[in-house]
């Protein structure tokens, strides 16, 4: 869909830019754009290694399992199906940690690992968890307390202060996450989902009986 959202607005400016006799502009914003989004990209190369360094280090040293331990009392509340031992829980607690720290793109394997580990949890292969619905909403409007990796286009834009909006992500992040999880919490007791999940699971016992028939 973002595609065809992108490509709208290419055509949409170019014929803009043609019918007011500036289509020359558009190319030269086009090109310099392009630049610029290739220089803010190195840009990002440095902290993008650093921190994906210090998340292998702490994987080594055993700081995730000191971390999930940590977690436990509140992962034990958020997340009751799952085993506080598992490694499910761990791949949570680095993704949830890279997302802590503004990493999105950090984040973004380490979540995968999560949901492939809370997979084998899943009695229902095919429909999400409780828990997989609401790791998603912790890992989508996570709380930043650092957000480096705007920080960092910041400082590459030439911002004075790029630090400044530390409390502002701070707080609109702590608000999307406090009524993302109670959302989320809300609409697992729904009846709907619930009759969908277990009319699920009945469609698998009389599969798994009929096959033993058979």
């Amino acid at each position: 869909m973002l595609n065809y959202i992108w490509l709208g607005l290419v055509i949409f400016s170019i014929i803009i830019g043609a019918v007011n006799g500036r289509l020359n502009a558009v190319v030269e914003a086009a090109i310099a754009y392009a630049k610029l989004s290739v220089e803010i990209a190195f840009d990002l190369i440095g902290i993008m290694a650093f921190w994906l360094g210090i998340m292998q280090i702490a994987q080594k040293v055993g700081m995730v399992q000191w971390l999930a331990r940590l977690f436990k009392p509140i992962g034990q509340r958020l997340f009751p199906d799952v085993p506080p031992d598992h490694p499910a829980m761990g791949s949570m607690v680095l993704c949830i940690a890279a997302s802590w720290l503004g990493l999105g793109n950090a984040a973004t394997p380490l979540g995968m690992k999560a949901m492939e580990d809370l997979q084998t949890l899943n009695p229902i292969k095919d429909t999400a968890s409780d828990s997989q619905a609401l790791f998603l909403t912790l890992n989508t409007a996570s709380v930043t307390l650092i957000p480096a990796t705007v920080i960092a286009l910041r400082v590459s834009m030439g911002s004075t202060n790029p630090q400044e909006i530390i409390g502002t992500t701070i707080f609109a992040s702590g608000c999307a996450t406090f009524f993302g999880v109670i959302i989320t919490k809300l609409l697992a007791r729904l009846p709907v989902f619930k009759i969908k999940t277990q009319s699920n699971e009945n469609s698998n016992e009389i599969a798994n009986e009929e096959n033993h028939h058979d």
